[in-house]
């Protein structure tokens, strides 16, 4: 059996597609310890620089000592600990929706609310550059999967016009991201939202990599154009700009009332540990401050700042640099890590093949030197892999 397994990764090393855990010997920030060598760290999706905020830090210490380390069962078993109540009371207050429900993961909000809110008599419209999360969240579902090209607003209506001729009684859910993971765009939110009331479709708006970056107080696309009551389900997670780890669904009442009983991931898994929600809260709580609203101005002007080294206009957090070539973009990583930069190469099936690339990810905890400095090295190797 393990000859097949030997078999199977050479295949993947012979088209650099390999991976490796990497050991990392000191807590998440901007400087990281990995094998031993200090390297400035453009790998992180810790936006805001909270994952190591003392008010976080503290919030989880509480809570450790009135609740303990875990949660015992899952929720609908063993009760809810007000940590996790507090934090859904906070989102849904935050999201301007009427109810919100916490999961292990963002992962785990996709593949348990997708298939718990459509079925097999109704269809899914995808866009293609969605996250792995959804796509298997679909693909559990049993709906009629059908995927758009990327941000395609015509090849969509003409996807809607085709659900109505096929079935005019299926429910329809377009799921798209706001700010996408790989290539830090953004969905044209205005123009979906319009198609979606015209064909009286519903819309699943993953809001991950917008939460905290983007919108008032970083509530997400949604927020900054003004269409939160637009978007029925609003998903999100508290791993990334939140600092901490896990997801959620924001939408109405009744539907989160509906999850709770069908949403499998949520029913069969125990719950996170309330220290982990107790920190989320206190990421919340802090993106609704003034103070958190002049942070996330910070990361926008550390964004500009490299967008001025590199000459690019990226729209999120989220920088990509394409090379094409998988063991091009790794020699680029590999070359980078030798000036003290940790940049990730991403490849195929991350991405598409003949679009492997590295991706810069800004932190508001960047300074103004490692952001130019990144900027200058990044275009060191470009001109060596031009020659």
């Amino acid at each position: 059996m393990s000859d097949i397994y030997a078999r199977q990764l050479e295949a993947l090393r012979a088209h650099s597609l390999d991976r490796h855990l990497r050991e990392v010997r000191s807590s998440q920030g901007t400087v990281v310890d990995i094998d031993g060598k200090h390297l400035i760290n453009f790998a992180s999706n810790d936006y805001l620089g909270l994952a190591n905020d003392p008010r976080l830090c503290e919030a989880a210490t509480k809570a450790i000592a009135e609740f303990g380390v875990g949660a015992g069962a899952s929720r609908l078993i063993s009760g809810t600990h007000s940590s996790h109540v507090r934090l859904e009371t906070a989102l849904a207050k935050w999201k301007g929706t009427e109810a919100a429900l916490s999961f292990d993961s963002g992962y785990a909000a996709a593949v348990g609310a997708i298939p718990a809110l459509v079925g097999k008599n109704d269809i899914i419209l995808l866009d293609k550059l969605c996250h792995a999360s959804l796509i298997d969240g679909a693909r559990l579902s049993a709906a009629t999967l059908r995927v758009f090209p990327h941000n395609h607003l015509g090849k969509l209506k003409s996807l809607l016009e085709w659900c109505c001729r096929k079935n005019s009684t299926a429910r329809i859910l377009i799921i798209t991201e706001s700010v996408f993971s790989m290539g830090g765009d953004r969905a044209p939110l205005r123009e979906i939202v319009e198609l979606k009331k015209n064909f009286r479709a519903q819309l699943l708006l993953d809001e991950a990599h917008a939460i905290g970056v983007v919108g008032p107080n970083g509530r997400g696309l949604a927020a900054e154009e003004s269409f939160s009551p637009e978007v029925d389900v609003q998903m999100g997670t508290l791993s990334k700009a939140l600092g901490v780890s896990g997801g959620y669904i924001c939408g109405p009442r009744n539907m989160i009332e509906w999850l709770i009983n069908r949403a499998r991931s949520f029913i069969f898994s125990t719950a996170p540990p309330p220290a982990l929600a107790a920190a989320a809260n206190a990421a919340v709580d802090f993106l609704s401050s003034p103070e958190g609203e002049k942070r996330r101005r910070l990361l926008w002007r550390n964004i500009d700042t490299l967008a001025e080294e590199l000459q690019v206009r990226p729209a999120s957090a989220i920088v990509p640099w394409i090379i094409g070539d998988e063991q091009g973009t790794l020699a680029a990583a590999r070359s980078l890590q030798v000036e003290g930069f940790f940049v990730p190469a991403i490849r195929y099936p991350t991405v598409a093949k003949g679009s492997a690339r590295l991706r810069v990810t800004v932190s508001a905890a960047h300074e103004e030197a490692e952001l130019r400095s990144l900027g200058a090295a990044i275009k060191r190797v470009a001109k060596k892999k031009l020659r």
